[in-house]
């Protein structure tokens, strides 16, 4: 079935795709690449205030013309006063709401608990209409969720077969708490790190059914029950992205084969990403 929406614990929905604006695209103007986007079918962009591409995605946000209900707009806490922070962002995105409101690393709140109050006083307010963290391991999202009033409703990771294993007790808990899993850095084992296990159970998958290993590998995301953020300056592979909503789902054997070979680790020349955080490292398609 095509991309649709995922709720969140709070009562709104999430689009199950995000085109994000770090990494690569990170420090540029953005404008042209979230056009090419929101023309491939994407209605969730991905930003945050290290990035400095706020102000060129609400320029590309504008300039579609298309209804403020129609697109998501997520953005990310990196540091300053948060509640000077978050109208910062909004200044720059010309908006009068963020769709998601995330602390983008555990490490820029040294409190959680107070920092969280502080996220939960911006979803009050109206700021944010969905507030979340990322880059959380399960035991920094265990204390924020003991002291939250309101849940975090997302947590964005590095997310592929190669840091599955790892992050399973992470997405156990975040799924008991009904908080969704968000993944950037999915490509990696064919980006980033070809050459490892995971190759011939994806490419396997990719000969079966006609499709490249990059649609196995979102497809594998998408079994996971995981949103995906990803980007691409190239707007033929934005469109084959967006065409794995209408993919054929994987096998539960492929899915085994990707999940064993990715706890085989990386190739050795690399570090096996340990958690949540250490996997931050090991990351393409949005930056931490």
């Amino acid at each position: 079935m095509p991309f649709g929406t995922v709720s969140l614990n709070d009562g709104n929905e999430i689009p199950a795709i995000a085109f994000g604006t770090g990494t690569a695209l990170s420090r540029k103007d953005v404008t042209h690449f979230v056009q090419q986007a929101i023309d491939s079918g994407f209605s969730h962009i991905d930003t945050a205030q290290s990035y400095l591409t706020e102000e060129t995605v609400g320029q590309a946000v504008r300039e579609s013309g298309l209804p403020r209900s129609e697109l998501y707009i997520t953005s990310k806490y990196q540091h300053g006063e948060i509640q000077l922070s978050v109208r910062a962002s909004l200044y720059k995105l010309k908006l009068q709401y963020l769709d998601l409101y995330l602390i983008h690393h555990p490490s820029y709140v040294p409190d959680l608990a107070a920092g969280w109050a502080q996220f939960e006083r911006i979803k009050d307010d109206g700021l944010a209409r969905s507030i979340g963290v990322s880059n959380f391991t399960l035991e920094q999202l265990q204390t924020v969720v003991k002291s939250a009033r309101i849940l975090p409703a997302v947590n964005q990771i590095s997310f592929n077969p190669y840091n599955y294993a790892q992050n399973k007790a992470l997405l156990a808990y975040s799924a008991k708490h009904g908080i969704v899993t968000e993944a950037y850095s999915s490509l990696a084992p064919i980006t980033r790190v070809p050459g490892g296990p995971v190759d011939a159970p994806v490419a396997a998958a990719a000969t079966r059914l006609g499709i490249t290993p990059g649609q196995v590998l979102l497809l594998w995301v998408r079994a996971k029950g995981v949103v995906i953020v990803t980007t691409s300056s190239n707007k033929a592979r934005l469109e084959e992205y967006i065409a794995v909503g209408d993919l054929p789902q994987l096998t539960e054997e492929e899915i085994a084969a990707i999940d064993a070979a990715g706890a085989k680790g990386p190739p050795p020349a690399l570090p096996r990403p340990s958690s949540a955080a250490a996997a931050a490292g090991f990351a393409v398609g949005v930056a931490v």
